[in-house]
């Protein structure tokens, strides 16, 4: 057997485990990791710093070294999401639904958890807890196989989330970590059907692509996000600045960070050279069509594969519309259904851009950054699922549930 085998064989007794725990436990267990996550994050920084000094020797990018870095404060964060997730209701068991036929029959329909559930991911090691944290409440095992740019700091998180739940009298197996950089090991992990229930890839376009393309373990895609925000005519120009720097600027290196602009021919003269004052600090370059060149004299020309592209850097996209028609259809072409946004006093124009944008998430008037599980009360979060099937949006508890239909009958038999 491989260790690979060893692993999955340990994951399915695991879920078994996890199932039978109550709330109570699996409470315990979570607010008993999230303090010692606090308490060892010396050891957890020091393992964290490994991972950002051989990432700088190798030339990683900037906006990927601030995905893998860990700080204090982060640490504190992946903390106090173990313990939003400990404070959800429980939903395992939940009723969703109940009803009883002509002859007699009583049909509930139950959430169930998954089971076991498998992650690939890149770079970022505080999805290593928030992905424990939402499997585990959601009484399912958990399999982890993160980027070998942090392999230190995940093998120091998941050594501490073992002893909690050791410690809590819970088999440390409800969740496994792949060491191995081997990607013929990535390849045998995505057909491990006998083991893993659902598989989530969460990175980037490649490794989403990689995964959906060749895993025969089904798959949740969570996508890339080149993020729009639609500047309308009847926008305030004041706010939209404050969002776009916000959205822009505030974290560059996360799926829902703006990467695209779309601006109405009405307000451009008024609106840039407001934006490219308040973007100048943070020395973000723009890259326009002609209309936004009209004005931005020094503005680089956008090619159409900015308008697609999800820098993760200090680049912005901007295009020019006549029509909200325009913009939305603009949007359409070139977002990855994650997160768009449109500044704008009209609420008529308002709620026609919530209808007809598709995207996971569609704002008025606010940053797309909020498109994450904890900003929206999950707790944390899995990744931003951007398929229509099973799931959409930020990824918390409910969404990594099943259901089934559990039927009582006095003896009924079909004619």
């Amino acid at each position: 057997m491989t260790d690979l085998q060893l692993i999955g064989e340990r994951a399915v007794a695991a879920k078994y485990a996890v199932q039978l725990a109550s709330e109570d436990e699996k409470n315990s267990v979570l607010v008993h990791a999230a303090r010692m996550l606090s308490e060892r994050s010396a050891e957890i920084l020091a393992a964290n710093g490994k991972d950002i000094r051989r990432g700088e020797e190798n030339g990683m990018h900037p906006g990927m070294i601030d995905r893998l870095r860990l700080t204090e404060e982060r640490i504190e964060g992946m903390a106090q999401g173990l313990t939003q997730i400990a404070s959800l209701p429980g939903c395992i068991g939940q009723v969703m639904d109940r009803f009883e036929r002509p002859n007699g029959l009583m049909i509930e329909k139950r959430r169930v958890p998954l089971g076991v559930i498998g992650i690939i991911y890149e770079s970022r090691p505080n999805v290593t807890a928030d992905a424990f944290g939402l499997c585990f409440k959601a009484g399912s095992a958990v399999i982890l196989k993160g980027g070998s740019d942090a392999l230190e700091s995940n093998i120091a998180i998941v050594s501490v989330l073992k002893e909690a739940l050791r410690l809590s009298g819970m088999t440390p197996d409800a969740i496994q970590l792949i060491k191995s950089t081997d990607r013929a090991v990535t390849a045998q992990f995505m057909r491990m059907n006998e083991y893993v229930d659902v598989l989530i890839p969460r990175g980037g376009a490649g490794l989403i692509r990689n995964v959906v393309e060749n895993s025969t373990v089904p798959v949740i895609e969570t996508g890339t996000g080149n993020c729009h925000i639609y500047v309308d005519k009847d926008a305030d120009l004041d706010m939209a600045v404050k969002i776009i720097v916000n959205a822009k600027t505030q974290r560059i290196g996360v799926c829902n960070a703006c990467e695209s602009l779309v601006i109405h021919r009405d307000v451009r003269e008024a609106f840039l050279p407001l934006l490219a004052e308040a973007l100048e600090p943070a020395r973000v370059e723009m890259r326009g069509d002609e209309g936004v060149r009209e004005i931005l004299k020094d503005c680089a020309p956008a090619s159409q594969e900015d308008f697609g592209r999800e820098y993760l850097d200090y680049i912005l996209s901007l295009k020019t519309v006549d029509s909200l028609e325009e913009a939305v259809a603009h949007i359409n072409k070139y977002n990855t259904k994650h997160s768009d946004c449109i500044v704008t006093q009209n609420k008529e124009t308002g709620e026609r851009f919530l209808s007809q944008v598709d995207a996971a998430c569609v704002y008025v008037n606010a940053s797309t950054r909020f498109t994450d599980g904890f900003e929206f009360g999950f707790g944390a979060e899995i990744g931003i699922s951007t398929q229509k099937l099973h799931a959409r949006g930020p990824m918390g508890l409910k969404e990594l549930t099943s259901y089934k239909y559990v039927i009582h009958g006095q003896g009924q038999i079909r004619e």
